[in-house]
């Protein structure tokens, strides 16, 4: 396979998993989130990633995450589904049942925490890849990896038969840049397009998309990319601009976390402001953003990006 066998590009959210106050898993938000990035307009959608808290649920229940998001949108929208794992034997499993329940594909990190050296990295993929009947997306996060995908690594990581897509969250644009340029020829590059400077590497050497943590715009987002592809690039800057503003408003260098809590936490309560269809509950490791001045701190950015309307002053 190669990038030419996958339509794979635009926005897409990385889905955040919707938690009842209890802690459960709330299937019905799930599904109402996901009506409503179509709605939006999005590409595609990515299941259960970092932003998904995949590494706090069960086996089974990833499992049942992924038939109900394919169950939702699949047809209406691209649906790659996170299988990151410690083993490339146990991605594998999740890997197969995605595919066989309707996923248009599957990612995966290199196992978290082994840190695992160049060579150990390509056969880990080699493996997850040889035991799956489909697509596969490399992704780059080395935040919670510890390893960062390199131009050369990703040189031979592209090489192995099933691998179309890579989604690259290294904090180096520099790298992010080399690595496009060496490998976008042979499969989908999908990662920080949407600024400035990523719009300038689109345009001289191509790429396809972004996943980004949910979608604080929403339309606007997807609307990025549609420009791009008509060539109408002026709203497109426009939009990167606003990126390149809000971001370090909200998030750290790297974006691996926000300023008022853990990733996961500070998107849900900014989701929450914006009226889309999530709780603010997330599941240990990670604990809610609650306090009042760090809520009432995000809805000022929120309202200064324009995001949210400026509330009404109260005379006296």
């Amino acid at each position: 396979m190669t990038r030419d066998d996958v339509d794979w590009r635009g926005y897409w959210p990385a889905c955040p998993t919707p938690f009842a106050e209890d802690g459960s898993y709330d299937a019905e938000a799930h599904r109402a989130l996901l009506d409503w990035y179509v709605g939006e307009g999005m590409h595609g959608v990515f299941v259960n990633g970092t932003t998904g808290e995949w590494f706090s649920q069960s086996p089974e229940e990833r499992r049942l995450v992924a038939e109900n998001a394919i169950d939702a949108v699949a047809g209406r929208l691209t649906v790659v589904i996170g299988c990151t794992s410690y083993t490339a034997r146990e991605g594998a499993e999740l890997g197969r049942h995605a595919l066989a329940a309707g996923a248009d594909g599957i990612g995966s990190t290199p196992p978290p925490y082994a840190k695992t050296y160049p060579d150990e990295t390509v056969r880990y993929y080699r493996d997850l890849a040889e035991t799956v009947d489909g697509p596969v997306m490399i992704y780059n996060w080395p935040h919670g990896t510890g390893v960062d995908i390199d131009a050369v690594l990703a040189e031979r990581l592209v090489e192995i038969g099933n691998v179309v897509a890579i989604k690259d969250s290294t904090p180096s644009f520099e790298q992010f840049a080399e690595t496009t340029r060496r490998i976008v020829d042979r499969v989908r590059v999908i990662g920080p397009f949407m600024s400035e400077a990523g719009l300038d590497l689109l345009l001289e050497v191509g790429g396809d998309g972004f996943i980004g943590g949910g979608s604080l715009w929403g339309r606007p987002d997807a609307e990025f990319w549609e420009a791009v592809w008509r060539g109408d690039l002026e709203p497109a800057r426009e939009h990167a601009r606003r990126m390149d503003e809000l971001f370090p408003k909200l998030w750290l260098p790297g974006g691996w976390g926000g300023h008022y809590g853990a990733y996961q936490s500070q998107l849900k309560v900014l989701m929450g402001l914006l009226g889309q269809p999530i709780g603010p509950t997330v599941r240990p490791p990670r604990l809610p953003v609650t306090d009042a001045e760090s809520i009432g701190a995000m809805r000022g950015v929120l309202v200064e990006a324009g995001l949210l309307e400026r509330p009404a002053e109260v005379r006296t």
